[in-house]
């Protein structure tokens, strides 16, 4: 492919981030080159983000029913999960367990949610007035 043919669809990622590439410069050189992406990644890419979206809106209504804490809504919307949100905190995944849970979470410190503010780069008083 020459470098001029790269493909540069548009996809969620554009304007972030794009991938590099190898084509046929006009003496038939190897070269590199970025592009943006094409059809078929789009539309994986759209795909993956229709299913994070979704994660996302069942944490909110998780929390909204009194099942999950707003803790457990941000690690999702994050794009995190137990264990990188354990290494962020420092806390046991066994511990952030509990805190999901809404009865403990209404009992934390407010060191305790520094540890998670810092993580999700908020503040304590935003994790406190959370609402959903």
């Amino acid at each position: 492919m020459k470098l001029e043919e790269l493909p540069q669809e548009r996809s969620a990622l554009n304007g972030y981030t794009r991938e590099l590439c190898y084509g046929k410069d006009e003496e038939g050189k190897f070269r590199p080159g970025l592009s943006s992406g094409w059809e078929v990644k789009a539309a994986a890419l759209d795909l993956a983000w229709d299913d994070v979206n979704e994660r996302i809106e069942e944490a909110a209504e998780l929390v909204k029913r009194g099942k999950k804490s707003p803790l457990y809504y941000l690690m999702i919307k994050n794009l995190m999960d137990s264990s990188i949100l354990s290494s962020y905190t420092g806390l046991w995944r066994i511990r952030l367990k509990r805190h999901f849970k809404p009865s403990v979470y209404k009992r934390l410190s407010d060191k305790v949610l520094a540890r998670y503010a810092e993580a999700f780069n908020i503040s304590v008083e935003e994790i406190r007035g959370m609402e959903l």
